[in-house]
């Protein structure tokens, strides 16, 4: 069962990021590709031990959720829009954020789903279940949307 989503910021301390790292993705689908390849290159640098293909994971369903789910449709992933989603990565002594930006202002919703045959519907499901937490919060000030978070634990120390 899904845990209750939360609205919020994670539960750490910004000023103590020990490393971050971000990159803007474009609204096409093969933006998937391209942030899994800079999650895997970015953690193979930090040695996110055990938790790498759970991190992998869960970037590529944010992401996914973010170019599906949350650009204006006007837009639609085809487009070559610039930089409508962007992937930010931070890591703490022993845990790890990734957060998606995207221009929606709608909270991300779990899909209910009997069907677990379907092809898609599953993605926050699987965010929950390989992510200690996640979430979510609207951008402030200037800046439109929101972002999609989720932190992992890690066994070795930054």
């Amino acid at each position: 069962m899904l845990k209750p989503l939360r609205q919020g910021l994670p539960p750490l301390d910004p000023a103590a990021v020990s490393s971050a790292a971000s990159c803007a993705l474009p609204a096409r689908y093969e933006a998937v590709r391209e942030a899994r390849r800079f999650t895997r290159d970015t953690l193979v640098q930090w040695d996110a031990g055990e938790r790498f293909d759970d991190i992998c994971l869960v970037v590529s369903e944010l992401v996914t959720n973010a170019l599906r789910h949350a650009l204006p449709a006007e837009y639609g992933c085809a487009d070559e829009y610039t930089a409508s989603v962007r992937l930010h990565l931070m890591r703490w002594a022993e845990r790890l954020v990734c957060g998606v930006r995207d221009p929606s202002h709608e909270s991300p919703e779990p899909r209910d789903s009997d069907d677990f045959s379907a092809e898609s519907g599953r993605g926050l499901f699987l965010v929950d279940s390989f992510a200690d937490s996640w979430g979510w919060h609207p951008l402030a000030g200037t800046l439109e949307g929101k972002v999609v978070w989720a932190m992992f634990r890690l066994d070795t120390p930054a």
